[in-house]
């Protein structure tokens, strides 16, 4: 436990062997090093081991998803609206459709 910046000697163990664990384990979060630590017989919780793993300046590596990149094969269509001044009502129109999940399906919303 840490009051004011001070580090007790218990979290000092314990941060010693977090540090261990994610040299041997780099893509354990704060969950899976909670598990080990528990495992091996220290008393900690999930937002503890999350508090002292900020304090050490580590995270869990992982492959974060590519859900931006743009894939060269698809081709980019341009804004047609960039330069069409709008000027009366009903000139110009948009859609959004959303899609919320069900027990057994989608509901599609059309705004």
């Amino acid at each position: 436990m840490t009051i004011s910046g001070l580090v007790y000697n218990a979290d000092l163990q314990l941060m010693h062997r977090m540090d261990k664990l994610h040299l041997e384990y780099p893509f354990a979060g704060a969950r899976m090093l909670r598990s080990m630590l528990r495992r091996e017989g220290h008393s900690i919780g999930r937002r503890h081991t999350r508090t002292l793993m900020r304090k050490m300046g580590i995270t869990a590596l992982y492959r974060k998803p590519s859900t931006s990149r743009r894939h060269p094969a698809h081709p980019v269509y341009p804004y047609l609206l960039k330069n069409l001044k709008i000027e009366r009502s009903n000139h110009v129109w948009a859609a959004d459709i959303t899609y919320i999940p069900m027990k057994r399906g989608f509901v599609i919303c059309v705004s």
